[in-house]
């Protein structure tokens, strides 16, 4: 999908369930979130691209104490949550919760892992947002 990264934003194309990165039209370098301005050469030249979201687990924290909208859907220190830093297929690396993985035993997720864009759909009192999150495939 190609056109001017400032005419869409990227939370609307979340909440479409989609996952849009940027790329520069003149060095090929791609971001997620998306950016404004190339990350290697700072030009304005960029437009959308809809990244596969596919890849792996580049790092990962399981948080215990959470901010206040974390805590009301139930999170804290008997029910942690995780975070993680995925490095997508197409090489961009992006922060997003961690679903499906067991928070309480983070020696069972594994730096490496595949992993799937998947997207969480919650109320909020400014109205239905959409958060970005990444689970791994179904187990045998």
């Amino acid at each position: 999908m190609e056109m001017a990264i400032g005419s869409h934003g990227f939370e609307q194309f979340l909440s479409k369930e989609k996952l849009m990165g940027s790329r520069c039209t003149v060095c090929g370098a791609l971001s997620v979130p998306p950016r404004h301005l190339c990350r290697a050469g700072h030009g304005p030249r960029m437009q959308w691209v809809q990244m596969s979201g596919s890849g792996r687990l580049a790092a990962f924290t399981c948080i215990a104490i959470g901010p206040p909208h974390m805590i009301e859907e139930g999170y804290d220190r008997k029910n942690p949550y995780c975070c993680g830093v995925v490095e997508l297929d197409e090489g961009p690396r992006v922060v997003a919760r961690l679903e499906g993985v067991n928070a309480l035993q983070p020696e069972s997720i594994e730096i490496g892992m595949p992993l799937t864009v998947t997207f969480l759909h919650r109320e909020t009192d400014q109205g239905r947002r959409t958060y970005l999150a990444f689970t791994p495939p179904p187990g045998p």
